[in-house]
């Protein structure tokens, strides 16, 4: 399905190879929206700071989420769950952060924000030993809808508060 699909997709973008696709790609009023993103722009990542451990890294992120009534709502640690099926893997853990009185107020106004959370960042060991922390480009989806002002306001704040987590976690600052 998934391959029959990009295939269409790809042959609307090129104009050929399926019948249909030509024909829609020569009446541009009947064209659907096509949205193609740079998978890099989705995501905001930081290398950690010369000196900082993966774990200064966690304590600094858990402490600096404390300090701003973040709650840690999950962790997955991915490598070591990994190591212990006997599989190599490199450092992966997953950090879910939410506020539940905010997630509830953003999902009662559309329920597609649910998808979104809670926000996570990965920390992640890339082939070459480095250690990075990723998490989503909020302001992609902030800037995405129209929100209500209280809303948006609180899209801000939570974006501004995990960009405080991601950066407390690559310096080892808290």
């Amino acid at each position: 399905m998934t391959r029959t699909l990009l295939s269409f997709a790809a042959a609307l973008l090129l104009g050929v190879g399926l019948p249909t696709a030509t024909a829609v790609a020569q009446d541009p009023a009947s064209a659907p929206d096509v949205n193609m993103y740079e998978i890099g722009q989705t995501v905001l990542k930081m290398g950690l700071a010369e000196g900082v451990t993966p774990d200064d890294a966690v304590d600094a992120m858990n402490s600096k989420a404390v300090e701003l009534n973040m709650k840690l709502v999950g962790h997955q640690n991915v490598g070591k769950e990994l190591e212990a099926r006997g599989v190599d893997s490199p450092r992966l853990e997953i950090f879910q952060f939410c506020r539940p009185e905010d997630a509830v107020k953003m999902v009662r106004f559309n329920t597609i924000y649910a998808a979104y959370m809670p926000c996570s960042i990965a920390l992640v060991e890339d082939k070459e030993g480095k250690v990075w922390l990723e998490m989503l480009n909020l302001d992609m989806i902030i800037n995405a809808y129209e929100l209500p002002p209280e809303l948006q306001a609180i899209a801000i704040t939570i974006n501004g508060e995990m960009l405080s987590i991601i950066t407390a976690g690559a310096t080892g600052a808290f």
